[in-house]
Parts: C-alpha cells; sequence; structure tokens
C-alpha cells in the first residue's frame, strides 16, 4: 500500500481525470482501487471520498436509469442535494454558493448584491429566536455576548451584515 499525501498531485489529479470515465459496472473497482491501494491521511481522505462521489455521480448519470444522462441545471440540484444530505444536514435557512469567476462579467452584478429576500429575512428572525429562547432556557448556556447580541438584532429585524431586505425575485 502505498502512501500518500496531497503532495502527490498527479495521483490525486489522476482520480479526477478517471473520476468521470466510471460506469456502474467499473464503479466499484475505481472506489476499491482509490480508497484501498493508497494509505491515505486527513487530507487526502476527503479527496478520495470526494473522488468517489464524483465518479459515482457520472456513472449514474451514464445508467441507462437516467433516461440519456442529466441536464447542467439538474446537474446543480444534484450538487445540492449531496451538500444538504451530505455536510448541512442541520441548515435551517437556505444556503448560498457564490462564483467569484461571475464576477469578471457585468451581467452577473446582482450575484454579488448584498440583499436578502423577505423569506430569508423571517426564517432568520424565526431562528434567532429559537436560539435566544435556548440559550435563555439553559443556565449553563456559554454563548459569547457578542453572539447574543447578534442574534437579538436579527430577532428584532435588522438584517445582519449590512443586507437589505428586498422582494421575491423570480
Amino acid at each position: 500500500m502505498e502512501a500518500i499525501t496531497e503532495k502527490d498531485v498527479e495521483i490525486i489529479d489522476q482520480w479526477y481525470k478517471d473520476a468521470p470515465k466510471q460506469t456502474i459496472e467499473t464503479l466499484p473497482d475505481f472506489m476499491n482501487h482509490v480508497l484501498n491501494d493508497y494509505y491515505h491521511d486527513y487530507g487526502t481522505i476527503c479527496k478520495v471520498i470526494g473522488a468517489c462521489a464524483i465518479a459515482a455521480a457520472w456513472a449514474a448519470n451514464a445508467s441507462p436509469g437516467s433516461r440519456g444522462g442529466i441536464t447542467g441545471f439538474q446537474a446543480g440540484a444534484v450538487m445540492w442535494e449531496f451538500i444538504r444530505h451530505w455536510n448541512r444536514t442541520g441548515n435551517k435557512t437556505g444556503m448560498c454558493l457564490i462564483d467569484y469567476d461571475d464576477m469578471l462579467y457585468p451581467q452577473y452584478e446582482n450575484r454579488f448584491a448584498k440583499t436578502i429576500t423577505k423569506g430569508l429575512m423571517e426564517s432568520l428572525i424565526e431562528e434567532a429566536k429559537k436560539h435566544i429562547a435556548e440559550h435563555e432556557s439553559n443556565p449553563k448556556s456559554m454563548v459569547h455576548p457578542e453572539v447574543l447580541a447578534h442574534w437579538k438584532k436579527i430577532a428584532q429585524g435588522i438584517p445582519p451584515f449590512g443586507y437589505k431586505v428586498v422582494d421575491e425575485k423570480f
């Protein structure tokens, strides 16, 4: 078994080059190889699991059950499903992914405006009130005073971090 570190860029890059080529039939061998033919450290295990997830997505996309493959829009929906169900299972108010490459194009200016929708603000207010209530009902709660003050402002309807509340956009 070969020890691998994040300095082994060529090997790791090859995993990501091979991942999109996987099919339902080749996926188990690919995963077994990248997981078990190397000794992984704290960082490389993350890269290999990422490569396995990508390989599984491509294999599923190429399978007959996918009805010919998914669109780019659907691929974005898959990404959000993965994020919600792998790493952000407790998220209650929503998420945003920012592609800073879009800053190179003036038509995407609205993506970088410091605005949030009324619906998001209402969710933030509700969550802030829950956090405050949990804190106040637990005498052993260890919430930093600045965090508590921040929650209280949000609970009063003050948007955080200089954001402005706007109507929902379609």
